[in-house]
């Protein structure tokens, strides 16, 4: 099994995912990584003679803690998965620095690769708190995971938004051990997220709540989602770092929305759209801006019962055109979807199917990238 290598890789002093992953490449393997002599080490790019010699004594050191980890883990009822694990999350894997191991609360779900981040400030306003539970209710009911990091203000509003639906599913990454929930009065909203979605953690359990811990937590948000939607943060906000490393490093689409000019907490979400992020103000413009996923990620509709379907995409740069796979109300929307803008009500009228139907097939053909909105309730076939 490379769960214990990778964990010990994870918990050696030293070592971070950028440096586990350059072992791992030339070595061959987690476990050839640990076994690693300090020779071996010191072949690997950025690691002298005197880290290489700290490397391996650290090596040394942390393998006891490994077996009374996953014990712990176990006990809490946590879930440890690493890069080879094949429930790790595959947009996360996608990143240039992803955990080596991930500690999971609650249950991954293949649609969770839907999903979107809702960021914003610790101290935001009546109308951002709002706005972010607003959105995560309205995402949560189109299939929509909303992933958020745990924190007050904006994070917990966008939880909450996305459990109060009934089948609205939310991930929280915290900055933390698991077992050490922060903010501690979120503790009853985590045990309410894992019963629904999932609390993830990459520190080990005991790990307090450090301030250097949540830049870093952040990258984990934006890997875990197709796009970043910042609702209010200041210019120094960490929010704004999760957008940049989700337009800079994950190219993953950057959505803000506006607010008042005097709000202070509105100058980060301006800030972003004067530098190109979308300007969004309803579900509709949030689902038409998010880009399709990596052409070699099959996954299930979002919506239950699903069912296999291939999302069409290309690499991380440009878009490729594949067919694909439709069910059979999907089929039959399109067939009576031209390329000219169609309200919704003559699509009931030609396909005879119930307005709620054609209502949630548009959102996944939307998804698909097979339809776009034009306005209101009026959509067009895409050549």
């Amino acid at each position: 099994m490379p769960l214990p290598h990778y964990l010990h890789l994870a918990l050696t002093p030293g070592l971070g995912p950028i440096t586990i992953h350059r072992l791992i490449e030339t070595l061959g393997s987690a476990q050839s990584a640990t076994a690693a002599s300090a020779a071996d080490l010191q072949s690997i790019d950025g690691i002298g003679p005197s880290k290489a010699r700290k490397i391996h004594l650290a090596l040394k050191e942390t393998a006891p803690q490994i077996e009374p980890e996953i014990q712990k883990a176990t006990s809490l009822g946590l879930t440890l998965l690493c890069l080879d694990s094949p429930d790790y999350p595959p947009l996360l894997k996608l990143i240039p620095d992803p955990p080596p191991v991930l500690y999971v609360k609650g249950r991954l779900e293949p649609r969770d690769i839907h999903a979107l981040a809702i960021v914003g400030s610790r101290k935001c306003s009546h109308y951002g708190r709002e706005q972010a539970d607003r959105f995560a209710a309205l995402l949560a009911g189109a299939g929509v995971t909303v992933v958020s990091g745990g924190a007050r203000g904006t994070d917990s509003a966008a939880h909450r938004g996305a459990l109060s639906h009934p089948h609205g599913r939310t991930i929280a990454v915290l900055g933390s051990g698991l077992d050490v929930p922060y903010p501690p009065e979120n503790k009853s909203l985590f045990d309410q997220i894992a019963e629904r979605g999932v609390v993830i953690s990459e520190y080990p359990l005991g790990t307090p709540p450090l301030a250097e811990n949540f830049p870093r937590r952040n990258r984990i948000v934006s890997g875990l989602s197709r796009g970043v939607l910042v609702v209010e943060a200041d210019v120094k906000s960490g929010a704004l770092i999760t957008a940049r490393q989700a337009a800079d490093d994950h190219n993953r689409p950057v959505l803000a929305l506006p607010g008042r000019v005097d709000n202070p907490l509105s100058a980060g979400p301006h800030l972003l759209i004067r530098d190109g992020a979308t300007l969004v103000t309803n579900l509709e413009e949030i689902l038409e801006a998010l880009h399709p996923l990596p052409h070699e990620l099959t996954v299930p509709e979002p919506f239950t019962p699903p069912t296999e379907v291939v999302i069409p995409i290309a690499n991380q740069k440009s878009l490729i055109e594949n067919p694909v796979p439709l069910s059979d109300h999907q089929s039959v929307i399109l067939s009576h979807l031209p390329s000219d803008p169609t309200p919704i009500d003559a699509l009931i009228d030609r396909t005879a199917l119930p307005a709620q139907v054609i209502l949630q097939e548009l959102t996944l053909l939307t998804l698909k990238g097979q339809v776009k909105r034009i306005d209101g309730h009026t959509y067009a076939r895409r050549p």
